[in-house]
């Protein structure tokens, strides 16, 4: 029993949040004394990092388990497929929970051309990764490591999935986004929330695209993704996630996560974990 307590006090502590404050800084604000640097960590508890920005670019992405990134109003969910590149001075916070193995690597700005502008989710393919990990290598000579650059250079590529939820700020739709946020698996139609807040259905519809450039079911679409990819990265079973995010049966889930994230359940528990 005794041990028990233990384990559940230890579990607690590995829940709290390790906050990292982190500085603000322009986009190449600071020389730094390389042209790519990397970066990682393996959480032995969960960690929070509040909004700060960097002199360089920043490619975000995890060895093992899923975190978020956070842009104003924009959440982005970071797996060790799925990454996130965060243009140079931009704010952003982050998230991970216990046992999240990161990574980051941070781009001179004068080393990369034509430099998005604003936050892109990246494919963390097999090349890349591996392109990545040789940099890691401080045995590489001059010539190697400016080889192994350009070539990460040349592979970066916009993924043509994301997980990313903008969350609306406007006084109509808070009490959706609060409810929904905070439980994925309300089942309540736009009908229905529309008769909560007394505006006919068309009026959250506009009101949802203008501020997300989504519908409602899109919007909740995404946030069930979101909150899916977690608890399937927690190890939780499939039909307790479909449960909790609020499908009526594994295989409408098995569609509707496959539309957001290109993989089944299955396919992203193995490739994402």
């Amino acid at each position: 029993m005794m041990s028990g307590m233990a384990s559940t006090r230890r579990d607690r502590a590995r829940s709290v949040p390790d906050v990292r404050a982190l500085p603000r800084y322009t986009a190449g604000e600071l020389d730094v004394p390389w042209s790519i640097g990397t970066f990682g960590e393996r959480l032995a508890r969960a960690a929070y990092w509040p909004e700060h920005s960097h002199p360089t670019h920043e490619l975000i992405r995890n060895e093992r388990g899923v975190s978020t990134v956070s842009v104003g109003r924009r959440t982005w969910t970071i797996t060790p497929a799925l990454g996130l590149w965060m243009p140079a001075g931009v704010a952003h916070s982050g998230s991970a929970p216990a046992g999240t193995w990161y990574r980051t690597t941070h781009f001179e700005i004068g080393l990369v051309d034509d430099a998005p502008a604003a936050p892109v989710a990246v494919d963390i393919g097999p090349l890349l990764r591996l392109l990545l990990e040789r940099l890691d290598d401080d045995t590489l000579s001059s010539t190697s490591r400016a080889t192994t650059e350009a070539m990460v250079l040349d592979v970066l590529e916009p993924a043509t999935n994301e997980l990313l939820v903008h969350a609306p700020m406007s006084t109509l739709l808070a009490p959706i986004v609060e409810a929904v946020m905070a439980e994925p698996g309300d089942r309540r139609t736009l009908e229905e929330w529309a008769d909560a807040v007394d505006v006919s259905s068309r009026t959250l519809t506009r009101a949802f695209r203008a501020e997300t450039g989504q519908g409602f079911a899109q919007w909740q679409s995404a946030v069930r993704a979101q909150r899916a990819a977690h608890l399937l990265a927690a190890g939780v079973p499939v039909a307790e996630v479909v449960d909790e995010v609020g499908y009526a049966t594994p295989s409408a889930f098995g569609a509707a996560f496959r539309r957001a994230t290109g993989l089944t359940p299955r396919e992203f528990r193995t490739r994402h974990v």
